[in-house]
């Protein structure tokens, strides 16, 4: 090969021994020129490998500058034989060029190609794609491809032969599969290999017979084949075209290998690398690499552990014929030795160092959109290195530099730029903590090509794809969407683009009536006003939003909780457990926002409730001596006057069906919980009069926030006059003792915030009013789905159980529910629904502490006739399979006794442990001195019994 004409090398992409190969043919050679297969475009960028910040694995992208998202790459690895022609090259100052076919065809050419000259001759049969490997080494007697490289090529020992004799033997073997097979199936190929020559061709006329050409071995064959220059170019005649831009971008070896879709892949780029790198007794060291990983990942692997694996690699090899272990010997090896022979801890050998997530380097220098660089630019300030291993990365948002990577990072999410990936925080759930999982791959330098035209900066192309998305979701997308949009604004720190983001919100918000879509978009926009306190972003217009898009479901979730089937009745559940959430945190935001107790504003617990359960003499169901649940004279202490609440008066609604409205605001200084079922209304009446101090008033806010209130009855049964708890629309009330009254009445008439404009600036009294209220108004919609037998009984019975976890329905009140919707007269599955909806989802320690409502369950369930038991049986699996083994256990301990029966001394011994019916003294007395100790308490015993010390 040395003779007339030019040195043509034929290799294995990304093969070490070919690699090893071509550099001491290139040294024996010293050839005037290198051609190497690759886009001629990327000439210029050949100079950049010399730079030592540039390291491999690297890639050239080349991507269409009118459609970024058109790209290729071409890949290299320190072991690859193209790499390392190119560092050849720059070494000895030889020039060095690209020879293959030019990107801005490559991108262009569409997927059908027309039939080259010669190519109907070709029997149909012969056009699947060949693997020329797997053909030789089936010809070869090897049924892997890769064993067969790896011992013909790769194991090939040290000593004295001729440098140009491996690419001899190689051209010869690839000329015959070319005689047999043609293009192979690779009809590009033709057209790729007529470019090839030309090329050569301009060379040899430039630097004589003197040029070294490195490119696939598939190709040599081509390439010495005799053709005319005319034949060449009419291949290449009428390829389409496009501008197309070059750069080096970071590659990895994760994605060199086949199985990330590659088609020059290789199965073991990190073993190739070491086979590369190793510059002797490769065996042993790689063993020593896998003892290394094994040991951090805290396995018990020693020195003599790597001998004994050494030992076996060797016979492995010579028992199967092999001149040196390969990747299969020392595999077997490490199972049986270091792995205990399972294949648990060999796949993590296989990902980390068989592949491995070597991740390259590129310079500053090197050509890059205005965005890539000043991506580049926040990275190194913020100390976010991109990583090819997967990472979790904790982020504290009171802190400047974390807060930095958060807005970073979610600017990317907006821009396509999947970089990182959020995901729930380990040991706090406080929105000043984040988690995140990041990992750098290969393509993300594509997805900034493409986010290149929406600004030159990652904060301003953000802006102006939010804002994109924006009017994008306001014509064609749903609500949720357009709220989902909003919060990731605030995450990411933009809050220019949140007006062109509220306006799209208003317009999808105007015309959306599904409730269903305005309970999906609740959630969202909430979170968002939680992110205000942490990264001092204004949420003062979304508060706004919030309340209205809230007001909205408040008035038409009743309605839409009738008339379902199963699974859209499941699905409503879901909106109705969302909306409550979502609540709860809009009246934290909102009393975090105007300094007050969002608590005390709603009228649930604090301290003020604690004492007047103290004060108050309740029994074991919560109810006073008054005859109303919670009642007393201490009730309402340390809770403001403008926040008191009264009994629960009942309003009208057009849908004639009724239910309780919320607890109004009193005039008094203290709380009355509404009354039980079944009490006198003149008692309590005259409690709620105790409670304040003076007269109490029944209202109930309306829908816009305002309510028009009835009189109330007082102690001596006359009426008191209300006080004016707000502003806004209004709905007529009247008292009733309890649920099954009567659901709030819809104003004529949209529901204000949404396409409305609110009252900017501070928070006045009445806007203030408004927001602190929705948590009543929102009990009292619970209220109303609770006694409305129209409602699916999934929905009936969690809005019970939502009422009872907020403290609003006692004990005995819930019982009295169940027993309803468990009588007789409702069809078994429909009760079974009451019961999924009241117990589901993680209820099961409710019926472990409350025996009462467990004997409802246990007395409905062995009464259900069985020719309906087959069908509640689902919902009932359904239900009790989502408990923990441990409270199932205890709910069969306690069934198996007998729920609600008083357990004698002998009984004892059917409880579950931990539920005994009266204390343990002796036991509780036994851990006292400990947790004096713990405590630091100061104590005079000296006897620590049981303590050990």
């Amino acid at each position: 090969m040395t003779g007339a004409g030019p040195l043509l090398l034929g290799v294995r992409h990304h093969g070490p021994g070919s690699a090893r190969a071509v550099r001491a043919a290139l040294d024996a050679a010293r050839p005037a020129a290198v051609l190497i297969e690759g886009p001629p475009e990327a000439d210029a960028l050949i100079p950049l490998a010399a730079d030592p910040e540039l390291r491999p694995p690297v890639a050239l992208l080349a991507h269409a500058v009118d459609e970024p998202g058109r790209s290729a790459f071409w890949p290299f690895a320190a072991f690859s034989p193209e790499w390392v022609a190119v560092r050849w090259a720059l070494e000895h100052g030889v020039p060095a060029r690209f020879i293959d076919l030019p990107a801005a065809h490559t991108l262009a050419w569409g997927a059908e190609l027309p039939p080259a000259e010669g190519e109907s001759e070709v029997a149909e049969g012969e056009q699947v794609r060949v693997d020329p490997l797997a053909a030789l080494a089936g010809a070869a007697g090897y049924d892997d491809p890769e064993r067969w490289w790896e011992d013909a090529v790769e194991h090939r020992g040290a000593g004295e032969r001729d440098p140009f004799a491996p690419f001899e033997v190689l051209a010869e073997a690839m000329g015959a599969l070319r005689e047999r097979y043609g293009a192979g199936g690779r009809p590009r190929d033709l057209v790729r290999e007529a470019q090839m020559r030309l090329r050569l061709r301009a060379a040899r006329k430039e630097f004589g017979d003197t040029v070294a050409v490195v490119c696939g071995a598939w190709h040599v064959s081509a390439l010495r084949e005799r053709t005319t220059v005319t034949a060449d170019r009419a291949l290449l005649k009428g390829l389409p075209k496009v501008k197309t831009d070059l750069t080096w971008v970071p590659w990895t070896h994760r994605r060199l290998a086949r199985s990330s879709g590659y088609g020059a892949g290789i199965d073991s780029p990190g073993w190739y690398g070491h086979l590369f790198h190793a510059p002797d007794r490769p065996v042993e060291r790689w063993l020593t690499k896998v003892a290394g990983l094994l040991r951090e990942e805290d396995r018990i692997v020693s020195s003599a552990h790597v001998i004994e694996a050494v030992r076996l690699a060797d016979t492995l090899a010579a028992m199967r014929g092999r001149p040196l272990p390969g990747l299969g010997e020392t595999t077997d090896a490490v199972r049986a030795v270091m792995c205990d022979g399972s294949d648990v801890p060999l796949a993590l050998v296989h990902d980390r160092l068989v592949v491995g997530d070597v991740l390259g380097e590129v310079p500053e220098s090197a050509p890059a959109v205005p965005l890539q660089r000043d991506l580049g630019r926040q990275q190194r300030s913020l100390r976010l290195r991109p990583e090819a291993l997967e990472r979790e990365l904790e982020l504290d948002l009171r802190g400047d530099t974390d807060a930095g990577r958060s807005r970073l990072l979610h600017r990317l999410r907006l821009l396509g730029i999947g970089w990182g990936e959020p995901g729930p925080s380990r040991g706090s759930t406080g929105t000043f903590r984040e988690t995140w999982r990041l990992r750098w791959e290969p393509e993300l330098s594509v997805r900034v090509a493409e986010a290149g035209v929406w600004g030159t900066t990652v904060a301003a192309a953000a802006r102006a794809r939010a804002e994109a998305d924006a009017a994008d979701a306001a014509d064609a997308g749903t609500l949720a969407d357009v709220t989902a949009l909003a919060e990731r604004c605030l995450l990411a720190g933009l809050p220019d683009a949140l007006p062109a983001v509220m306006r799209a919100l208003g317009d999808r918000a105007a015309l959306d009536t599904d409730v269903g879509h305005l309970a999906q978009a609740l959630p969202a926009l909430v979170r968002s006003l939680r992110y205000g306190d942490v990264r001092g972003t204004d949420t003062h217009a979304l508060s706004d939003v919030a309340a209205a898009l809230a007001e909205r479901i408040f008035v038409g979730l009743p309605p839409a909780c009738t008339a379902l089937d199963s699974d859209a009745a499941e699905q409503m559940r879901g909106h109705v457990d969302a909306v409550h959430t979502s609540v709860g945190l809009l009246g934290e935001a909102l009393g975090s926002a105007t300094g007050t107790d969002p608590g005390a504003a709603s009228g649930t617990g604090g301290a003020g409730g604690a004492a007047g359960h103290a004060a108050g003499g309740t029994d074991a169901d919560g109810a006073g001596s008054d005859g109303a649940e919670g009642t007393g004279s201490g009730e309402a202490a340390g809770v403001g006057a403008a926040a008191d609440m009264g009994t629960a008066p009942t309003a009208t609604v057009g849908t004639g069906e009724s239910a309780p409205a919320i607890p109004a605001p009193s005039a008094g200084a203290g709380v009355a919980s509404s009354p039980a079922v079944g009490a006198d209304r003149s008692a309590s009446a005259a409690a709620l009069s105790h409670a304040g101090g003076g007269a109490a008033a029944a209202s109930v806010p309306g829908v816009s926030g305002s309510p028009v209130s009835a009189p109330a009855p007082a102690a001596d049964g006359g009426t008191v006059s209300p006080p004016d708890p707000g502003a806004g629309a209004s709905v007529t009330t009247a008292p009733a003792p309890g649920i099954g009254g009567t659901v709030p009445s819809v104003p004529e008439g949209p529901a204000p915030g949404i396409g409305e404009s609110m009252p900017p600036g501070p928070e006045g009294p009445d806007r203030v009013r408004r927001l602190r209220g929705l948590r009543r108004r929102w009990r009292g919609v619970l209220r109303g789905l609770a006694g409305r037998d129209a409602v699916a009984g999934v929905v009936r019975g969690r809005a019970v159980r939502l009422l009872m976890d907020e403290g609003e329905l006692g004990a005995g009140e819930a019982a009295r529910l169940m027993g309803v919707a468990l009588s007789r007269g409702t069809p078994p599955v429909e009760a079974a629904a009451w019961i999924e909806g009241f117990v589901g989802g993680g209820g099961g320690l409710l019926l472990v502490h409350d025996e009462r409502l467990l004997g409802l369950v246990d007395s409905w369930l062995t009464g259900v006739p069985a020719e309906a038991f087959t069908d509640v049986l689902p919902l009932l699996r359904r239900t009790f399979a989502a408990y923990d083994p441990g409270v199932r256990r205890t709910l069969g301990e306690l069934v198996r006794r007998g729920p609600g029966e008083q357990s004698d001394p002998g009984a004892r011994g059917l409880t579950a442990p931990g539920f005994g019916v009266e204390p343990d003294a002796g036991r509780a007395d036994a851990v006292r001195p400990v947790l004096r100790l713990l405590l630091g308490i100061a104590t005079e015993e000296k006897n620590l019994t049981g303590v050990g010390v």
